[in-house]
């Protein structure tokens, strides 16, 4: 790998600038990777919800793709909304011909908004043909009901076990995102198949979470080629995203849920100023 990993995503534009493709280079940036992005849909949408989305043909993912994999190898990916089946397959087609290192799958299939993001008919796609091809899952309580056919789960007992029943399905390695839960704390269960491991952070209170779920998976890739170990860098993300969290408020940034501060740790308060 060379010195600075160069850290791919493939997912939906975000105009806002907090999710998506826009959110997802800000973080490689801002956790020191070499941002580069393959489309897969444009999404007219802001801080308060998804207007419209333009779905890229499936051949044209596959030729972005192609065309930059072949000059540009990938350390690691990470792969966000897909909107259709066809979409899935090529993808899928891509990782078998390039074999990236590292694949974090975020199965986005509904924005926070309540937008629906992907297909109803490509949820099987994703499950059968994405989901045993990722390295790391990293599904929230509904996208997780949403895979296994289930309701989201209400607790961390449910989330254990929800776990469990995903890596039946193929997954390698799960982390369950437990921010819908209530409470003070937030805890995510992640498992590499030998047992879960529950990781809590407190619980940030701000109402500006737009883009959390894209900036805690981007923030895991493009970690991963530096880190010793899968937990490890998901440790630290989750590290960079409570930080990010944080200093949120301080954006102010569109009229509904803001994005998170993906450059906290380099932004001075004042002037906004890069830090020496």
């Amino acid at each position: 790998m060379t010195a600075v990993p160069k850290v791919l995503s493939i997912a939906g534009t975000d105009p806002s600038g907090g999710a998506g493709i826009q959110g997802d280079l800000k973080t490689f940036s801002a956790l020191g990777g070499y941002g580069m992005a393959v489309i897969t849909g444009l999404v007219a949408q802001t801080t308060t919800g998804v207007r419209e989305i333009l779905e890229v043909p499936a051949a044209f993912v596959h030729a972005q793709l192609e065309t930059l994999l072949t000059d540009v190898p990938a350390d690691a990916v990470k792969i966000g909304m897909l909107g259709e089946a066809s979409v899935i397959h090529a993808v899928a087609e891509a990782l078998d011909r390039f074999s990236p290192p590292y694949v974090v799958l975020d199965p986005v299939m509904v924005a926070t908004s309540g937008d629906r993001l992907l297909a109803a008919d490509a949820v099987a796609a994703l499950r059968e043909v994405l989901l045993p091809r990722a390295d790391l899952i990293t599904p929230n309580l509904p996208e997780a009901a949403d895979l296994l056919g289930d309701r989201p789960a209400t607790g961390v007992a449910e989330m254990r076990d929800q776990v469990r029943r995903l890596h039946r399905l193929g997954a390698r390695r799960v982390l369950l995102k437990g921010g819908h839960l209530d409470g003070g704390t937030c805890v995510d269960v992640y498992s590499a198949g030998e047992g879960p491991v529950e990781i809590a952070v407190p619980r940030i209170p701000t109402r500006h979470t737009h883009g959390t779920g894209c900036t805690l998976s981007s923030a895991i890739t493009a970690l991963r080629p530096r880190s010793s170990d899968w937990l490890t860098a998901v440790r630290e993300a989750k590290d960079y995203l409570t930080g990010a969290l944080r200093a949120a408020d301080a954006l102010h940034v569109g009229q509904g849920h803001g994005p998170v501060h993906h450059f906290h740790a380099l932004w001075r308060d004042e002037g906004h100023a890069l830090a020496r």
